[in-house]
Parts: structure tokens; sequence; C-alpha cells
């Protein structure tokens, strides 16, 4: 778990693997870490983030990164007219209250991929994240660890 500091190298080579040639977005850009590791695959990235000590350091570590671009604000306001995206990365806590879920999943074309980390393996039930991700109609899910500790969820929005 990285407490919403930074991705872990595991999930770093996992974000670069999914992005591969894809358009794709990040919700919570916090430090670019995981941006910069969508970047170095991707075709295209738009990554939000709202605190601006964050934003501030991002910008230095995604800096000379053309197929970047990096917004300051809400997710909510700033990425639909600029969707469908075919890889959305869920790395910020907000997208998961409704109705904000089901704009994130809008936010994903039918065929794309979404992904959440810092997820804890065996966790307790009731695990709203895991219900909405695996009880979805129009997703199709699976869990993966990333680490003995740590595990990320990859789902495919369905056709």
């Amino acid at each position: 778990m990285t407490g919403g500091g930074s991705s872990i190298p595991e999930v770093q080579r996992l974000l670069a693997v999914l992005a591969a040639g894809k358009r794709c977005a990040e919700l919570g850009t916090a430090y670019g870490e995981g941006a910069a590791a969508i970047a170095s695959t991707a075709a295209s990235l738009v990554t939000v983030e709202r605190d601006p000590d964050r934003i501030a350091l991002a910008r230095e570590r995604l800096a000379g990164l053309d197929n970047v671009e990096l917004l300051a604000g809400d997710w909510r306001d700033l990425l639909p007219q600029r969707g469908p995206f075919e890889l959305l990365f869920l790395d910020s806590g907000d997208w998961k209250e409704e109705p904000y879920r089901q704009q994130a999943l809008e936010l994903v074309e039918p065929g794309g991929l979404l992904l959440k980390d810092d997820m804890t393996p065996d966790f307790p039930k009731p695990d709203p994240v895991r219900e909405w991700f695996f009880g979805h109609p129009d997703l199709l899910a699976s869990e993966i660890l990333t680490t003995p500790e740590t595990a990320a969820i990859i789902a495919a929005r369905r056709a």
C-alpha cells in the first residue's frame, strides 16, 4: 500500500504493460510516478490532480513527456470532454462514491480497461470497491497480486 504517495514498482510495470499504444487517463496524478509509467508506453495520457503541491512535483517529473497532459482540478469536470479512453487508472479516492463510479466508467470505451491498485488481498467483507468491480454488469474483472501484500483489480468494459 502506498498511502497515496507513489506507485510501487510492480504497479508501474503493470501500468506500462496495460497502457501500451493506448489513449489513457488517470484520476489522481499524485507525484506523477504512475503517470510516468503509463506515459512510457501509451499513445497519450491525460492525468488530473487537485492538490497544488502534488501538481508542482508531478509537473517536474513529467516535464518533457510530449504524450502527457497534466490537468489541475477535478476529473469530473475535466475528463468527460476528453474521453473516451482505452485505459483508465483509478488512482484517486473520490471515484468510489456514487454516482461518480458510473461517471468514471463512462470515461472508458467499450472494450477498454480500468485499473485500481492499492488493494489488500483477503480484505474482510463487505468491500464496496470489489463488490462494484465484480458485481457491475458492464464489467469483467479480475484481481491479481502485485506483491504478496498488495493487489490490483483489472476490469474490461463490456461492449
